[in-house]
């Protein structure tokens, strides 16, 4: 069993202005399925619109955004939960002080980091 506490992982850059991520669960410490992210969006932050071949699982845990798949949008907020279907357009865009939500991802070599493996 792994325990910790978010605030001790450390926050790397998305490469998206205003974004971080925080890997909180991943293949190289023993998860075989899933990895679990840990999102922090800056108010006006955005990540735009883009798509994989593998399904999300989203929890907002704190402020609120605009999530949209292109052609519609969905205004979110902490308690909010959603699922990103594969290949479906998605984006996020910060509208509080902050968007933070947990992301659920397949562990697949595509979708994580070398480095998590």
């Amino acid at each position: 069993m792994l325990v910790g506490n978010y605030r001790e992982v450390p926050e790397e850059d998305t490469g998206f202005e205003g974004v971080t991520i925080r890997w909180l669960v991943y293949p190289k410490l023993g998860a075989k399925n899933f990895a679990m992210r840990y999102f922090v969006m800056k108010k006006g932050s955005e990540i735009p619109i883009h798509q994989h071949d593998w399904e999300h699982e989203i929890f907002i845990v704190r402020g609120e955004g605009i999530i949209t798949n292109g052609k519609e949008e969905h205004h979110v907020k902490a308690g909010d939960f959603l699922y990103v279907p594969p290949n479906e357009p998605h984006g996020y865009k910060a509208t509080g002080e902050t968007l933070e939500f947990l992301c659920i991802i397949p562990a697949k070599k595509e979708a994580i980091p070398e480095e998590k493996w």
